[in-house]
């Protein structure tokens, strides 16, 4: 029997049931009906609610539709905008000789850790003086929060984090994989539609001595409402008392105001006073690199000595995670940051985008007062940065929607990147409906 006969009798072998067969014992088995899975039990997971606000607008064919739900900044047109600053890096790090695509370290491009943690911290910064800053490339900023995360339930005695209320969805998730336990802080006040500055430092000075404590660096997600300076302040004197550990999450340095130094002033605050903290850090949103996935996590300690320490475990926790992080986000951030005329470049685009935003808040309150939208509508101008809590209900959210083919979260916040001159007043009129015919 030659071996193309053989292989065939082999598989008819396999396809055939005898009674000498390994099924003869009750089992059967049929090539159009296979065993249950092995995951049936598996439960279906709720579809992200915000992934599933994208695919019910693009399923829309109305002409007036608009998707003020995604986190991402759009141009005037709507189009997703990639910077000049950006094409022109990119384009440096593709033609580059030298440029291989070797595994990065553990830790990723020290360059690009160097060049994120002076970003953050200031070019003075006493603790980057010292050497008392570990910093390591992450996978965005979900990736270092869960890195933050990991380390922390490893590292540190208290496996406790304190997050406001309300957060960004992906806080709730991140912390109890890893093992830490959340508790809220009050943040938002409804009945102002602005901070519960007095509710935020009661709470965190309830707080057990040493919890973490997780604060947005600027424009908060979702409600586009900051501390003023003079918070801060109030806020880092319950956390010296305390003894709570910052972990800040900074999304928006450069877009919230368009001032990269103005964004940095929580983060610079706390550092600048000693105190020991942890940073997430995303260039998704200002350079533009959502698809890049593209971040950093420093570890401010005490001292140089601690530092090696705590670098050596947080590449600890990497390695098993996904070993080391990829070259090309880190390269054009580096490209940007390392080269002046880049880094001019950008700031001048960023400040573009954070201006735009701001201008869409102006418009979006200046169309809701000509409309005559029932209430007060200062809260527009007041918050900061992509998003705006605007106080509208669910049952308001799905009437805009089901009427005027309008999507945004269910909570009544919208992206204001999502805006443009030309809708401003139709979405006003939307909202003066909702909140005129619709019960809250």
């Amino acid at each position: 029997m030659n071996p193309a006969d053989r292989r065939l009798r082999i598989l008819q072998q396999h396809l055939t049931q005898s009674e000498n067969s390994a099924f003869s014992d009750g089992l059967s088995w049929s090539p159009t009906r296979a065993e249950p899975s092995v995951w049936s039990h598996v439960p279906q997971a709720p579809p992200d609610a915000i992934l599933g606000i994208t695919e019910a607008f693009k399923a829309d064919n109305d002409s007036k539709k608009l998707n003020l739900g995604v986190g991402a900044y759009r141009t005037e047109e709507g189009k997703p905008l990639v910077l000049k600053s950006v094409k022109k890096a990119e384009q440096k790090v593709v033609n580059d000789p030298n440029a291989n695509k070797e595994y990065l370290g553990i830790a990723g491009n020290p360059d690009f850790c160097k060049l994120s943690a002076k970003l953050a911290f200031g070019a003075d910064s006493k603790a980057l003086r010292e050497g008392r800053a570990a910093t390591v490339q992450s996978l965005s900023g979900t990736g270092s929060l869960r890195v933050g995360a990991e380390f922390l339930a490893l590292h540190y005695p208290l496996k406790l984090i304190y997050i406001p209320s309300p957060t960004w969805a992906n806080h709730n998730k991140i912390f109890p994989l890893a093992g830490i336990q959340i508790r809220n802080y009050r943040y938002y006040k409804p009945s102002t539609r602005g901070l519960d500055y007095e509710g935020m430092c009661e709470d965190l000075s309830s707080a057990p001595v040493g919890s973490v404590v997780l604060l947005h660096a600027c424009a908060h997600n979702p409600t586009g409402v900051d501390p003023t300076p003079e918070q801060w302040q109030g806020v880092l004197k319950v956390v010296q008392e305390r003894r709570l550990l910052p972990f800040f999450d900074s999304a928006y340095q450069g877009f919230a105001s368009g001032d990269l130094e103005r964004d940095a002033t929580a983060v610079r605050m706390f550092t600048d006073a000693g105190v020991e903290l942890i940073l997430s850090q995303s260039y998704a949103k200002n350079m533009g690199l959502y698809g890049e996935r593209i971040g950093s996590l420093t570890v401010i300690t005490s001292d140089p000595k601690t530092t090696k320490k705590v670098d050596s475990q947080l590449k600890s926790v990497i390695r098993p995670m996904y070993s080391n992080p990829p070259r090309h986000g880190a390269a054009i951030v580096t490209a940007i940051l390392s080269d002046p005329e880049l880094y001019s470049q950008w700031k001048v685009e960023l400040k573009g985008m954070a201006d735009r935003i701001i201008t869409m808040r102006e418009k979006l309150q200046s169309a809701l007062k000509e409309v005559g939208a029932p209430g007060t509508w200062d809260h527009i101008i007041s918050q900061i940065g992509m998003f705006s809590y605007t106080g509208l209900t669910k049952a308001q959210v799905q009437h805009m929607t089901k009427k005027y083919h309008i999507y945004m979260t269910m909570d009544g916040r919208i992206s204001m990147a999502g805006l443009s001159g030309s809708s401003c007043k139709y979405l006003a009129e939307a909202m003066k409906d909702a909140v005129e015919n619709v019960k809250a």
